[in-house]
């Protein structure tokens, strides 16, 4: 049952709330947020909203900036790192209009909502599930600086086999998955950070330490609707580096914090539903996909260039996507493998949780774009009926890893860098724009914003450049 404004209002009676704080995604993906004394929580906010600047969002221009936010209430929960007790919400931003405010189509959330709605016109599903992995790594610190005269970062981790702090108890190089007390220094925090979630209505799963030795971390989440699990990933990032922060550490969702270490990803499991069926399933068919499963990764797969422009947005990403870490290089499907950028799970074998994940995306992204594009994707392989197979994307039933260089070369491949994957979504993207989902002027601003942070960053010396050229 949805909530009513008088339900929120008796809890924050009940709870003695005294500020009511409002969670908008920018364009990057990151919170940003506005707060208001909870006597201000009245008919007006729901009817007309809070009104702000989204051109400091990064998707609206200056001239046609002014926008409301309106709260969803069902969203509503206790702010567990507000020193005042604070009922925290997320929402809609509109844009003003008459004789009634409309969705802003730009904004995060409005463009997941407007996947589904999309898939649900076409006929092909009436329900988008998905599952991310939220891989993290925290630290005890972090010092970076980039001036002029001075660039570098410093990392200290105290179990990490680089620091003197650990009383002989360090985890080795890539040595680091599932490791047990001591060497666990994380567990505590690790219990915190799942019970928070839980109590902010995010199901956990399970959580464990990962392959990365100087703390890398995984919690994994129950699979939900997308839309719910994007405004989960919001909330889970939220907590994570809060709880963090909390005791003086410090938590980076960065693909590649450590050089030479395992990198970080947000592997995406997904299902699709008609009816209450799952439609991803077939017992004859290969790992017991269907067609349509199977045409749905063919979308992926088909389109997997310029989806890395959305799903993995970073120039630090493409740390990640190289051989030797566990991570995808090539674009191929797979089951139980995991060298595979499409892997089906061989444990997933009920009809109601067949399905399968794509390992490529990181939490850089923004999560309602990512979700949105890997869904805009897939009903762009089921339309056309792209099978994997037939365009010799697999399946690859073996480690691509330990292929030779002659043999990978015959493999296409993702994106080697953040500038190749921008050059695939801009010549690729009618399938993202398909039902008005994603904006054409969306793909535009994307392009442009993430074209200058790569040059930006491109005109920044390094530290290793300094040790490989210096004396040259």
């Amino acid at each position: 049952m949805k909530k009513t404004l008088q339900d929120i209002l008796r809890l924050c009676e009940e709870k003695e709330i005294k500020i009511v704080d409002f969670k908008m995604t920018d364009i990057d993906g990151r919170w940003r947020h506005l707060s208001i004394p909870v006597g201000r929580l009245n008919e007006d906010t729901m009817e007309y909203g809070i009104g702000f600047d989204g051109s400091n969002y990064g998707y609206a221009p200056v001239e046609s900036s002014d926008m409301v936010f309106v709260p969803d209430l069902d969203s509503a929960t206790i702010d567990p790192f507000a020193e005042v007790p604070t009922l925290t919400m997320i929402g809609d931003v509109m844009i003003i209009d008459r004789p009634a405010n409309r969705p802003f189509d730009q904004y995060p959330r409005n463009v997941a909502k407007r996947a589904i709605e999309y898939m649900k016109e076409e006929g092909i599903a009436d329900e988008m599930i998905v599952g991310p992995e939220y891989e993290f790594y925290i630290f005890d610190d972090v010092a970076f600086s980039t001036d002029p005269q001075s660039s570098g970062f410093e990392i200290g981790a105290c179990q990490a086999e680089w620091s003197n702090d650990n009383n002989g108890y360090q985890v080795r190089h890539k040595a680091g998955y599932h490791t047990s007390l001591p060497l666990d220094v994380n567990q505590d925090i690790r219990n915190r950070i799942c019970l928070m979630m839980e109590e902010w209505g995010v199901k956990v799963k399970y959580h464990h330490t990962e392959v990365g030795g100087c703390g890398q971390l995984e919690v994994e989440v129950e699979l939900g609707e997308m839309t719910q699990m994007a405004d989960n990933t919001m909330v889970a990032k939220y907590i994570i580096k809060n709880a963090a922060a909390q005791e003086g550490r410090t938590a980076t969702f960065m693909p590649k914090p450590v050089a030479d270490e395992a990198g970080s990803g947000m592997h995406v499991h997904m299902q699709l539903f008609k009816n209450g069926e799952p439609i991803f399933y077939d017992e004859t068919g290969y790992a017991q996909l269907s067609k349509t499963a199977l045409w749905f990764i063919g979308g992926m797969l088909e389109h997997a260039g310029s989806l890395c422009a959305i799903t993995n947005p970073s120039t630090n990403s493409y740390k990640r996507l190289v051989p030797g870490f566990e991570a995808p290089v090539t674009i191929g499907y797979a089951m139980a493998n995991r060298s595979a950028v499409v892997r089906i799970p061989a444990y997933a074998k009920a009809p109601k949780n067949k399905r399968f994940e794509l390992r490529n995306p990181d939490a850089t992204c923004n999560p309602y774009y990512a979700f949105a594009a890997i869904l805009m994707a897939g009903l762009d392989g089921i339309k056309n009926q792209i099978d994997p197979h037939e365009r010799g994307w697999g399946p690859y039933d073996f480690n691509l890893f330990d292929l030779s260089d002659e043999e990978k070369a015959q493999i296409d491949a993702l994106p080697k860098s953040l500038g190749e994957a921008l050059d695939a979504l801009e010549q690729d993207h009618e399938y993202l724009t398909c039902g008005g989902v994603f904006p054409e002027r969306l793909i535009q601003i994307w392009l442009k914003k993430k074209r200058a942070e790569l040059d930006e960053i491109s005109r920044i010396p390094t530290p290793a450049e300094f040790s490989m050229y210096y004396d040259l």
